[in-house]
Formats: C-alpha cells, sequence, structure tokens
C-alpha cells in the first residue's frame, strides 16, 4: 500500500482535515500503515495538485481555519486501479530474525530479554485487537463493508497469534541452547 492510496481510502470514508486524518490513522489505518502528520499533509498537496482531491468550501472563511477534504472521480478512480492491480507479497524484513542470526556469531546477550519484551508486546496487541473485534463486530454484522474492515482485522490479530506462537517457541529453543556467548 502507499500512502496516497491510503489517504484516498480514508477520505472515500469520510471527507476530513489532515488534523482529522492524522487521527483515524492512529485509531485505524495505522495498525497496518502509519504516516507522520507532516507525511500526510505533504500527501494531500500532491493529491489535491494532481487533480485527485479538492478542498472543501468553508462554511465561513476564517483565517487559520482547517480544510477539509474530498475525493474526486479522478482520485476514486486511482484507487480503484490501484485496488485491482496485483502486487507481489513483501519479503519479511525483521531486525529481531536478523539479530538472532547475528547473535549465532556474536552471542546471545540480551537476545532472551528483547525475545520476553516482544512477546508481551505482541499478546498487547492481540488483546487490543481482540477488544476492537468483540466492539466493532459482534454477529450478524456482515454488510460488505464491515466484512471487508473484518477481515483486516483479522489480518492483525492472526499475525499477533502468529509472533505469540513462534515468540513462546524461541524462548523454548533458548532456553535448550548450551550457556555460551
Amino acid at each position: 500500500m502507499s500512502l496516497p492510496h491510503a489517504i484516498l481510502t480514508a477520505l472515500l470514508e469520510k471527507p476530513s482535515s489532515g488534523l482529522e486524518l492524522t487521527r483515524r490513522f492512529d485509531k485505524s489505518i495505522g495498525y497496518f500503515w502509519s504516516a507522520t502528520h507532516q507525511q500526510i499533509y505533504r500527501e494531500l498537496g500532491k493529491l489535491e495538485a494532481e487533480g485527485h482531491i479538492r478542498a472543501l468550501p468553508a462554511e465561513q472563511p476564517a483565517r487559520g481555519q482547517k480544510k477539509s477534504y474530498e475525493v474526486l472521480a479522478a482520485g476514486r478512480d486511482e484507487l480503484a486501479r490501484w485496488t485491482a492491480a496485483g502486487q507481489d507479497p513483501k519479503p519479511l524484513r525483521d531486525t529481531l530474525l536478523l539479530r538472532l542470526r547475528a547473535a549465532a556469531v556474536v552471542g546471545t546477550t540480551g537476545i532472551e530479554a528483547d525475545l520476553r519484551r516482544h512477546l508481551t508486546l505482541h499478546q498487547r496487541q492481540l488483546a487490543e485487537y481482540e477488544e476492537i473485534q468483540q466492539r466493532d463486530f459482534p454477529p450478524g454484522k456482515d454488510d460488505p463493508q464491515d466484512r471487508l474492515h473484518h477481515l483486516v482485522l483479522r489480518a492483525g490479530i492472526d499475525l499477533e497469534t502468529f509472533w505469540i506462537q513462534w515468540l513462546t517457541h524461541a524462548l523454548v529453543e533458548f532456553g535448550q541452547l548450551p550457556a555460551h556467548e
């Protein structure tokens, strides 16, 4: 995914200002695609210059008033084109895995504690996702948009479940290693 497409998606869901987008990213899209306030504003400018979005007219002219944006037909077309295009999976790049590989040649100092810390972080994230699932996706809530949103959340739940299982296994393996640095 690219940031412009994430912004187009969010604006199609609800026209918003840059600040509102930043807040929405922190609460939803940010779980799988993060962006800073500055990045969002920069992309809003580019999307507007490309004719994909426009600033909504202000209800009352005021200096320093925040602009809200909506998606234009060209932006919807671009998002539909991008959504339909095929994309290969991205290779996994994880520094923890690289650090484990390096520990095999330089020693394991600090790795076990960090594995435990990662396990705790993934357990917390899983609990948060499960809370969102319980709150936002009760049985019977199955219109197409809800089902697709739930599918994205399920990916997060499944990914956190994977990491918890893998880290638990890694800690067992780590405990069976001969004591050497």
